[in-house]
């Protein structure tokens, strides 16, 4: 058998309840209960072991931080056959015939989501253009869905959980209208099993605003007669988007009066069309990518003038506009906080403070890593980071839990640990956002999953060469 941790003694008590005490013991705790698993697809090759099965889980005696709520001191989470969270509290006892963790100096966190990343779209985005599957051709996509172009086998996956992101937004870029993105859970043997919200928001970027929107290299366009070519060609690109969000609208209208009255000419089918039609009526977030404040202001002046949803994705100046943000309460992914500065007179620690800008002025925020997939393993340290610079740390925390499922219409499933929700959990040695802490279990969907990844087999790999 095939194991990807130390196996450890470990005593049953009665009704088939494991009991574990310290660190190794709960290592092999979660190894017990994985390793089947883990077993047959170590024969396959796969860098993601695949979870445990679902069942009755306990996790006593640990400190427990809901995100939602209060946290408690000394604590149990118990989670449910059907994965999600059946009960939490400091008076809580573990179910009769459950698998009992004994967590004793650990700390229970939900897990973290990424909503700027293309996890599972893109291997090796230079020089393998095989493995890269994230941008349909042409600049007019929004049937382009990226759940289809998801690889459930990524390398980033593991090494991405491993640190207590259980959950991302994966999104299509290139183009004007990039397609729809999807909320998957980070562990799954295909792609249906890990999916949560196949078609979660559409992706939009409209067109840039000529030469950074000032400077010297905008005085020279200018100069050249450059200026109002590209600001008529950008205003023929918005025009078109335009165009195809109100086409839309005509479309679903269309569809629902022969819907309802038979006599009525049903359209010709438009899977184009149609696929935009819940963005179109602001039924599902409009993720616009924006960097620029000018950019920013354009993108929800478009989403008000058509009446959608808008989400901006990038953010590194929002802070500049935080008042009007925060006025037509327009959220922000913010992806720059581990961004060297974009000017030349911007202090070091622009985008480091950027975070606790926008808290301070109360625009509804979430930050990403904005990385493709290899660097999404970085989401706890971007928080940390804007935790060191200013955003207080339970905001920082915040902004990496509930508050992108709150963005993205799934805070009633992910971002706490409260009961009915589903169990993404992270259990840790420390603060999750500190880079030196370590993650002693991990349940995504109410599955035990195996803390192995690449990282961990290269190193274990070379630690035992011979010199």
């Amino acid at each position: 058998m095939t194991r990807i941790l130390t196996p450890m003694k470990m005593q049953m008590k009665a009704g088939g309840r494991l009991a574990v005490g310290g660190w190794r013991e709960l290592l092999a705790a979660t190894a017990l209960l994985i390793a089947g698993a883990v077993s047959a697809q170590a024969q396959l090759g796969s860098t993601n072991p695949v979870p445990g099965p679902r069942g009755t889980y306990a996790i006593t005696n640990a400190r427990i931080v809901p995100v939602s709520g209060a946290e408690i001191a000394r604590g149990t989470v118990v989670i449910g056959p059907d994965g999600r969270i059946a009960a939490v509290g400091a008076n809580v006892a573990a179910p009769a015939g459950a698998t009992v963790i004994d967590a004793n100096g650990a700390t229970v966190w939900p897990g973290m989501m990424d909503t700027g990343t293309g996890m599972g779209l893109s291997e090796i985005p230079q020089g393998a253009n095989a493995t890269v599957d994230d941008t349909e051709v042409g600049s007019f996509n929004p049937n382009a869905q990226a759940v289809w172009g998801l690889n459930p086998h990524s390398a980033h996956i593991a090494v991405t959980r491993v640190v207590g992101v259980t959950h991302v937004v994966s999104s299509p870029n290139g183009g004007l209208v990039s397609g729809q993105s999807a909320i998957v859970n980070l562990a799954g043997w295909t792609v249906p099993d890990m999916t949560v919200v196949p078609r979660a928001s559409l992706v939009v970027n409209l067109p840039s605003q000529g030469f950074g929107g000032g400077g010297f290299a905008a005085f020279m366009a200018a100069q050249q007669g450059q200026s109002g070519d590209q600001s008529a060609a950008r205003e023929r690109q918005v025009d078109s988007i335009r165009t195809m969000f109100r086409d839309a609208i005509a479309y679903g209208n269309a569809n629902d009066a022969a819907a309802r009255d038979r006599s009525v000419p049903r359209p010709r089918q438009d899977v184009v069309l149609a696929s935009l039609v819940a963005a179109a009526r602001g039924q599902m977030p409009v993720v616009f990518t924006a960097d620029r404040a000018p950019e920013i202001r354009a993108a929800v002046e478009f989403a008000r003038e058509m009446k959608l949803k808008p989400v901006i994705l990038g953010g590194r100046d929002a802070w500049m506009i935080a008042d009007y943000l925060k006025q037509h309460d327009v959220p922000v992914i913010l992806t720059s906080v581990m961004s060297l500065p974009s000017r030349e007179d911007d202090p070091y620690d622009v985008n480091f403070t950027a975070a606790a800008k926008l808290h301070q002025a109360g625009v509804r925020f979430a930050l990403a890593s904005g990385d493709a997939g290899a660097h999404v393993r970085d989401l706890p340290y971007v928080a940390g980071m804007a935790a060191a610079h200013g955003l207080p740390r339970d905001a920082a925390l915040r902004a990496v839990t509930l508050a992108p499922a709150q963005i993205f219409n799934v805070a009633d499933r992910f971002g706490s640990i409260e009961p009915g929700k589903v169990a993404n959990l992270v259990v840790t040695d420390g603060d999750v956002l500190e880079a030196r802490t370590k993650t002693r279990a991990l349940f995504i969907d109410g599955r035990p999953v195996p803390l192995g990844s690449r990282h961990e087999d290269l190193y274990n790999l070379f630690r035992e060469r011979i010199r």
